[in-house]
């Protein structure tokens, strides 16, 4: 069921939202479509439609009607009553379709709470037989009605949830304080969803993760580590894409999953070059990512798809790269977007020296994990080790791991700065 309103600044999308159907499992037996000024307070379609949707559900014998937009408790419930059928509003839909990729046990964890708080609105009083009957002798109720058991239930698991999910942001926080240590920057790929961001994750890393030309295909973020052309390295992360009136209780579950992108050094958003709508959804993102806290994070936008567009792969630039066109699926594009995030993420890289004991070895192999060494020499019982390094991973060598730097000149050997180390 499909509704135009006329007082709606942004209407829902009804290709959208049947490709939302399909990827939830469902065959689309029938579509009613109409247009009110306003939704109706009972039914949110209207008699009409409502009349519509009973006669085409006894028709085909649909098990469920889905709805294109945000119901109301009430509204679900009259509507279900009315057409004899399961009814399942815009947000259970995408709830269900998340409950299907969840495969991780976080992702496990933050589906199941978001449904749970998306049911905790739509309890309802079906089991009279157990209420409380008014006060007296021999009048007295059973107690606890199924409804308010139900209701104690959902708060108590609700509840739990919580507490686990904590322990695992605490885990991921200190995964992602690790990862701070060791210099090594991230990158988030976001975008809306199907625009291809699991597989240009796959084709800069080879990773395989899946792919598939459907909503919601990834929900599980994936990272890896992926060696640039500079001889530097980053932590790439795949996360879930995003949706037009994406729910709310979704964005909070996943929080723990988006904080990922909220800290990431750059994020890359990737664009379907060849959508119509393709504006409209990057300002959708836009929204998400200021929801979320990351509307700070510097961002590369990424246009993928070219060989359905027919484009070539190109930079944009205004003073510095704005744009990079790709093709995730042929590959091309992906060695020039590897250098421009290279130069993005490592803008003031220089050449140093860094001198260390023989027996140093965990730390020569700490300076190797950076993906920076350019040679090493032996000096005596010092080992030097001449490597490309930022600023900051100056700072934290010196802080983590009390060796000092020096770095060089242009276009000097490492023989230039012995006389500093």
């Amino acid at each position: 069921m499909h509704l135009q309103l006329a007082h709606v600044a942004e209407q829902e999308d009804l290709d959208e939202f049947t490709l939302l159907a399909t990827s939830a499992g469902a065959e689309v037996v029938g579509v009613v479509e109409g247009r009110r000024v306003r939704p109706d307070s009972a039914t949110y379609v209207g008699s009409g439609k409502t009349e519509a949707l009973r006669e085409l559900v006894a028709a085909t014998g649909a098990d469920v009607v889905l709805v294109n937009a945000a119901l109301s408790p009430a509204q679900e419930r009259n509507l279900e009553k009315a057409v004899a059928a399961r009814v399942l509003d815009r947000t259970g839909l995408i709830l269900d379709i998340f409950a299907q990729r969840a495969h991780s046990h976080e992702g496990q964890l933050q589906v199941e709470l978001a449904q749970l708080e998306h049911l905790a609105t739509r309890l309802v009083r079906g089991w009279t037989h157990l209420e409380r009957q008014k006060g007296g002798i021999g009048l007295r109720g059973p107690g606890e009605t199924q409804l308010e058991s139900d209701r104690r239930l959902i708060g108590e698991r609700i509840r739990a949830l919580h507490r686990r999910l904590d322990r695992v942001r605490r885990q991921r926080n200190e995964r992602r304080r690790s990862r701070a240590r060791s210099v090594t920057p991230t990158v988030a790929l976001v975008g809306y969803t199907n625009a291809g961001k699991s597989s240009l994750f796959n084709a800069l890393t080879g990773a395989g993760v899946y792919a598939a030309d459907r909503l919601f295909a990834t929900l599980d973020p994936t990272m890896r580590r992926v060696a640039l052309p500079n001889r530097s390295a980053m932590i790439l992360a795949d996360t879930v894409g995003f949706i037009r009136h994406l729910p709310h209780g979704l964005v909070a579950a996943f929080r723990s999953t988006l904080e990922e992108v909220r800290f990431a050094d750059l994020l890359l958003h990737v664009v379907d070059a060849g959508h119509p709508e393709q504006r409209e959804y990057q300002e959708h993102v836009e929204r998400v990512l200021a929801e979320i806290g990351a509307d700070s994070v510097p961002r590369l936008t990424v246009m993928n798809k070219i060989d359905v567009t027919g484009e070539r792969a190109r930079i944009e630039s205004h003073g510095a790269v704005t744009r990079v066109f790709v093709s995730a699926r042929t590959g091309t594009g992906i060695d020039l977007l590897k250098e421009v995030v290279g130069a993005r993420i490592q803008p003031e890289r220089a050449r140093a020296v860094v001198r260390l004991p023989l027996t140093e070895g965990r730390l020569r192999a700490h300076l190797y994990g950076l993906g920076t060494v350019l040679n090493e020499t032996v000096d005596g019982d010092d080992l030097l080790v001449t490597l490309t390094l930022s600023r900051e991973q100056s700072r934290a060598l010196a802080v983590e791991q009390g060796v000092q730097t020096t770095f060089l000149p242009d276009e000097s050997g490492p023989e230039a700065a012995l006389g500093g180390l």
